[in-house]
């Protein structure tokens, strides 16, 4: 029987979450902003990327319900 040794796709997702982190991580450590204004600046991303994802899922809901609505016309 052969035997599978290579990297399975978790391995590699968790290798690059990794890799993702720890660069963001580096790049806040030497970024040339104060800490206050890398705090702000984190804040603005966080709060722009919750609105991001409450509007896709306020889309998704609606599609789902139009979706619904074509089904049981």
């Amino acid at each position: 029987m052969a035997r599978n040794e290579g990297a399975g796709a978790g391995s590699i997702f968790l290798a690059f979450i990794l890799g993702a982190v720890s660069g963001a991580a580096i790049a806040l450590l030497y970024a040339p902003a104060t800490g206050k204004e890398t705090r702000e600046f984190l804040g603005d991303k966080a709060r722009e990327g919750r609105e991001r994802a409450n509007a896709a899922a306020e889309r998704g809901r609606e599609a789902y319900q139009a979706a619904r609505a074509r089904e049981n016309a």
